[in-house]
C-alpha cells in the first residue's frame, strides 16, 4: 500500500515539475504573442480572433501559433438535428471568417479550461463566450478543442475545432 501512494506521489510531483518547466520559457512571436507558455498561447490563440468592428484580422499573426499546414474547424448540429463537421486549412478558415469578424467586430474569451498532457502533447477542452464587442450580448457560447505540441522552447498548436 505505501509502495503504489509513494509511486502516485512521484507521478503527481514529476507531472507538475514538467508543467512548471514549460511555463518557465519567454518566446515572442514578432507580435509580441508569448507562445513559451501555455497560458501565452492560449492568450493570444483568443486574442488573434477579437477585432474591433472596422479593423482587420491578422492571418499572418494567428498562422505563426499554428505549425504548417495545420487543420481547423467546427462541429455541430445541422437544422434537421444531423451532426456537420467543417474542416478546412486555417487560410481557408480565414477567407470563410473574416469578412464577418471585420464588418461586425468579434470578441471572444475563455470562461473555463481543461488540460491534458503526456510528455510534449497537449490537449486543452477551453470553454468561450462569443460576442461582437466586449461586454456585449453574448452570440455563442461553447467549447474549443485544441491539440499543441511543445518543441522544447515554444507551443505550437496542430489543429483545433470547436463545437
Amino acid at each position: 500500500m505505501k509502495k503504489s501512494v509513494l509511486i502516485l506521489v512521484a507521478c503527481v510531483l514529476i507531472t507538475v515539475l514538467n508543467n512548471q518547466a514549460y511555463a518557465q520559457h519567454t518566446v515572442l512571436t514578432k507580435y509580441g504573442d508569448n507562445v513559451g507558455t501555455l497560458d501565452g498561447i492560449i492568450k493570444a490563440y483568443y486574442d488573434v480572433v477579437t477585432v474591433k468592428k472596422g479593423e482587420k484580422v491578422s492571418y499572418e499573426r494567428d498562422s505563426l501559433l499554428h505549425v504548417a499546414g495545420v487543420r481547423v474547424g467546427s462541429a455541430g448540429i445541422d437544422a434537421k438535428g444531423n451532426p456537420i463537421l467543417q474542416y478546412s486549412t486555417l487560410k481557408e478558415f480565414h477567407r470563410q471568417s473574416d469578412a464577418y469578424m471585420e464588418k461586425n467586430g468579434f470578441e471572444e474569451h475563455e470562461t473555463a479550461r481543461t488540460v491534458q498532457n503526456i510528455r510534449n502533447i497537449y490537449h486543452v477542452w477551453s470553454s468561450y463566450e462569443s460576442r461582437n464587442v466586449a461586454g456585449g450580448k453574448v452570440i455563442a457560447q461553447g467549447v474549443n478543442s485544441i491539440e499543441l505540441f511543445y518543441d522544447g522552447k515554444r507551443f505550437w498548436i496542430l489543429g483545433w475545432f470547436y463545437d
